[in-house]
């Protein structure tokens, strides 16, 4: 009887004992895992079956992203005018609607690079969306205390999914021809929509007395986020890092294919194995900073995703490769999963999601420059130059919390203190 009695205990004070924080989780695992077999899938399709350039596969890229540019700021607004879980299975049924329709131009034979980009942006439609609607989500459904844990655990479904679905994606494209692999990816997304509607609603969030205009909303977001003294320059370095991000994501099949003559499966080996950087970052961000203090960790973060990136121009084979993307992705999991906690617990309830959506766009919106300037620049300064640009921009993005109070953060502060308040973050 003690024992069960424990037991329980254990499971109650556990996240995994929340359920609607275990609905959430498990709704974006099943995506992630499928979203990893397409960042494999698409590429190819274009690569392989349409003879795209290297310059086109970077416009793919940019078209995923294009929905951040034309709509990143008002998506804050109105994920926090919406009922949230709403969002979250809206997003997946347009992301699942949309590759389906892959397959099905295969076999009527009006498959084309245009038609790929518009599955592109509605898949991008769907994760912004549902990025921002998750990220306000959260902090209703756990407690305040337990957001780096709860981020930790969401960061490394996210690893781990970025591990299992590219090695099953090259297997899947190489035996069943990469049109047919994203039909996984549609299931995984009609299943993430199955989870999400199993989340209770959450407890509603302190809305302003009157609704202003959708502009003047979106002004108070974007100054609340650049009048923050720790949010400003956390959204600066990530805005430099996620460029650089663009860069080697939109090249790296085109690299492992064309400069490391890599086949579709020793592509997604390698690319798991580099993932698993991720998921060690996941597992490390919450000691460590505890350890070490937060803004210590910050700093190790930036300085690994920056060293992994220098790895990449220098490889000479899958072994290399996979050791720089691991190596990248470790500081970036570690980076997201703090960044994260920390905009969530300064932020009150009713800015989450205009603060959210203000990331995303300055975030996601560079992606687009990054895939189509990449692509665009591999003709100039070929492959390996792109990726030690990528690499540069990635060192940069050390400066801005270098110059801030974040190397001096003890702790993540509460969203009581005030932007511009004690720059320590202490309690």
């Amino acid at each position: 009887m003690p024992k069960t009695t424990g037991w329980r205990s254990g499971l109650r004070r556990s996240l995994w004992g929340v359920a609607d924080y275990r609905n959430l989780w498990m709704s974006q695992t099943v995506s992630l895992f499928g979203t990893g077999i397409t960042l494999l899938a698409l590429p190819l399709i274009a690569l392989s079956l349409l003879e795209a350039t290297p310059f086109e596969i970077g416009l793919l890229w940019a078209f995923e992203y294009l929905a951040i540019l034309l709509i990143g700021l008002p998506a804050g607004v109105w994920v926090e005018r919406l009922p949230l879980r709403a969002v979250l299975v809206g997003a997946d049924l347009i992301r699942a609607v949309a590759l389906l329709t892959v397959p099905i131009a295969l076999l009527l034979g009006v498959l084309s690079m245009p038609l790929l980009y518009l599955v592109a942006f509605l898949i991008g439609l769907g994760a912004l969306f549902y990025d921002v609607a998750q990220l306000s989500m959260l902090p209703v459904l756990v407690a305040e205390d337990r957001l780096v844990d709860a981020n930790g655990k969401l960061e490394l479904s996210r690893s781990v999914a970025q591990i299992g679905s590219p090695a099953v994606g090259g297997f899947t494209v190489q035996l069943l021809t990469a049109p047919f692999a994203v039909l996984a990816d549609a299931v995984t997304y009609l299943a993430s929509a199955f989870y999400a509607l199993r989340i209770r609603k959450p407890a509603p969030v302190a809305q302003p007395v009157e609704r202003s205009s959708l502009r003047k909303e979106i002004r108070e977001g974007v100054r609340f986020v650049f009048g923050h003294s720790l949010m400003r320059p956390l959204l600066l370095c990530a805005t430099l890092g996620e460029l650089s991000s663009a860069i080697i994501l939109a090249m790296q099949v085109v690299f492992a294919t064309e400069a490391l003559f890599m086949t579709p499966a020793v592509i997604g080996i390698a690319l798991a194995a580099g993932n698993g950087g991720g998921v060690v970052g996941a597992l490390v961000a919450e000691p460590f900073a505890r350890r070490f203090g937060t803004g210590t960790a910050f700093m190790v973060s930036i300085v690994l995703f920056t060293a992994g990136s220098a790895i990449l121009p220098m490889s000479t084979g899958p072994v290399t490769f996979a050791f720089g993307m691991f190596v990248a992705y470790l500081g970036a999991f570690i980076f997201n999963v703090l960044q994260v906690s920390l905009c969530q617990a300064v932020t009150p309830p009713h800015m989450l999601g205009r603060m959210n959506s203000v990331f995303r766009f300055a975030t996601w919106g560079v992606i687009p420059l990054g895939a189509a300037g990449g692509g665009l620049l591999v003709d100039y300064i070929g492959l390996a130059g792109v990726f030690w640009l990528a690499a540069a921009l990635n060192a940069l993005s050390f400066l801005p919390p270098l110059f801030s109070a974040l190397p001096r953060l003890r702790e993540i502060p509460h969203h009581s203190v005030a932007p511009d308040g004690p720059s320590t973050g202490q309690r």
